[in-house]
């Protein structure tokens, strides 16, 4: 055989290995996503520390967090929270919405990118600046109105649960806006135009069509939400924990990081053990509506024109409405921590207030950490959307492409990290790495575990993303390159990856914002020798120095500036934020 043709075959072979190869990484990130899980179920059955003679198994964990009436209280006040987060997201994304998708609004592309872009500012950040407005001793809003009208008390307290459902519900308004807006876009509007035509007025026709055809989607849009709010954590920690209001998030990591005694791994397994179930129920649900929607499918071969609500008069009003929200929701808050970061203590704007405006807070900054702070979070912000996009990669075509038996199987485990709250799997890896692979893998506090549970975290995402990208992309194209002498690998490589290069810059820019922004997770598994940009702000935050932690913020949100300009235009390109 010539030389040529033992290379030709070389790479034919190795090229053929791409489907096992890509086998190998579903298998291996499946597992992970497992054990994480596992040993979270495992632990909370146990009493004693894993590998000692004192191990036992016991039920005691969940006698004791059933028999603790804070376990109740914290599950009612995150039901609460929940709840409220939910009806503020879902009033102001759902009238935004049809405003963009059912009416001839003008600024449609300007308010799609707002709302697109707003769903990457960090929720602390918002937080921070709804604390400086009605912070009960130091909120700008309440001072006013207790010295001038004499008041005995802060009429508008934010330290409440309702203070907290309103500041996460203003967070999460973009994420109902963008799943309801899919809705209105994809809605037959001939049932509304006959029920016109039958003398049928606007509220009515809202009331009784609309409303009904599109509640499916506004339903499973609810329940995605009030799963969010759930696993919500920089919010409650920033309004709640100076109250004493710990929602499900904030108790679990006071279990893990508790202040006078030692950490209670059984009972913060335990308790993620009942979050587990709560999520699966909320999924099942969420998966339940989704296929009830499709009794409601108004969208045929039939062709048919979207409705334009012509505003008129009203328009004044919608550009009030979304004026308003994005005041209350960005620009205001944004705004109190940039005045917060330039005095040396919080007060009201004044004369004097100017005078003792100064940059002192970020000069003082502890610049030495945020440095090191800056550069764990680029190596996670980099590394961690490439590894999630070359396992979702992998999932997807393991899927999709192959043949292979139980791939509905795996498919599921990729949604898990979805489904389940985020903070679990920070759990299970805490529980993982230190009590099982402390010895085999010592990676406890150090920057490679917050890379395995960002990227376990992310895979969800990651594989939406890559299923809807390679469906689109028909599969005679790689068969037919197979058949014209090219291996496996050269088919996906030079077709489908060039065909899904915008997908993949796409979701490689928006998971590495979420990287760079990610509180939850990071602040569960932080320590000295790992701890990131946003752990840093809290830190400061937790320790009281308010101007230093705003000023911070503020610096976070201009380094990511660039970024979200340039997911704005490749979003842009793609038609993602533009009508």
């Amino acid at each position: 055989m010539s030389s040529a043709a033992t290379s030709s075959h070389e790479r034919r072979s190795l090229g053929d290995r791409l489907p096992a190869a890509m086998l190998a990484v579903v298998i291996f990130a499946s597992l992970v996503i497992l054990a994480l899980l596992a040993v979270v179920l495992w632990l909370a059955w146990t009493s004693g520390s894993p590998g000692s003679q004192d191990l036992v198994y016991t039920s005691q964990n969940f006698v004791e967090v059933f028999t603790d009436q804070r376990t109740y209280t914290v599950l009612i006040d995150t039901l609460g929270f929940s709840l409220i987060s939910l009806a503020v997201a879902l009033g102001f994304g759902i009238p935004a919405a049809w405003i963009t998708e059912r009416t001839d609004f003008r600024a449609k592309t300007l308010l799609f990118t707002l709302m697109a872009v707003g769903l990457l500012i960090p929720g602390f950040a918002a937080a921070m600046g709804w604390l400086f407005l009605l912070h009960p001793r130091i909120g700008l809003l309440n001072q006013f109105l207790v010295s001038t009208f004499g008041l005995s008390g802060p009429p508008l307290p934010i330290s409440t649960l309702a203070g907290m459902g309103w500041v996460q519900g203003l967070n999460l308004a973009p994420l109902a806006f963008i799943m309801t807006a899919a809705v209105f876009r994809s809605m037959d509007p001939t049932l509304e135009e006959a029920a016109a035509m039958h003398g049928a007025g606007a509220w009515t026709v809202m009331r009784r069509i609309t409303i009904r055809l599109a509640w499916p989607g506004i339903l499973a849009a609810a329940i995605y939400i009030f799963m969010t709010a759930f696993a919500a954590f920089d919010v409650p920690a920033i309004i709640g924990w100076g109250n004493r209001i710990f929602t499900f998030t904030t108790f679990l990591y006071l279990l893990l990081n508790p202040q006078d005694v030692l950490p209670k791994y059984g009972l913060s397994a335990a308790l993620s053990t009942v979050a587990m179930v709560i999520a699966a129920l909320m999924s099942w649900w969420y998966g339940a509506m989704q296929q009830r929607s499709r009794r409601f499918a108004v969208v045929t071969g039939k062709a048919y024109r979207p409705k334009v609500v012509r505003l008129g008069r009203p328009a004044i009003a919608a550009w009030i409405f979304i004026g308003s929200y994005l005041v209350l929701s960005k620009i205001m808050p944004i705004a109190l921590l940039v005045w917060s970061s330039l005095l040396p203590f919080f007060q009201l704007p004044s004369q004097r207030a100017f005078t003792v405006m100064s940059f002192n807070h970020y000069l003082t900054l502890p610049w030495e950490l945020v440095f090191t702070a800056v550069w764990h979070t680029a190596i996670l912000a980099v590394l961690t959307p490439t590894i999630v996009l070359v396992i979702s990669l992998s999932f997807s075509w393991i899927v999709l492409r192959s043949r292979i038996r139980g791939r509905a199987g795996f498919d599921f485990i990729a949604f898990l990290p979805h489904a389940i709250p985020s903070i679990v799997f920070g759990v299970g890896a805490l529980l993982l790495t230190l009590f099982v692979l402390q010895r085999a893998l010592p990676i406890y506090g150090t920057i490679w575990i917050l890379l395995i549970v960002f990227v376990i975290a992310r895979v969800s995402y990651g594989t939406r993303m890559t299923n809807s990208g390679l469906i689109q992309i028909h599969p005679e194209l790689e068969e037919s390159a197979e058949m014209s002498g090219a291996t496996a690998w050269q088919g996906f490589r030079r077709i489908s990856m060039p065909l899904l290069a915008p997908t993949l810059l796409y979701a490689w820019l928006w998971i590495a914002l979420l990287v760079f922004r990610e509180l939850t997770l990071a602040v569960i598994l932080s320590s000295a020798d790992n701890v990131t940009f946003p752990v840093v702000v809290w830190s400061l935050w937790l320790g009281g120095g308010l101007g230093q932690a705003s000023a911070l913020a503020i610096v976070m949100l201009l380094m990511m500036t660039p970024l979200i300009a340039l997911y704005w235009v490749i979003a842009r390109r793609q038609g993602l934020v533009s009508t």
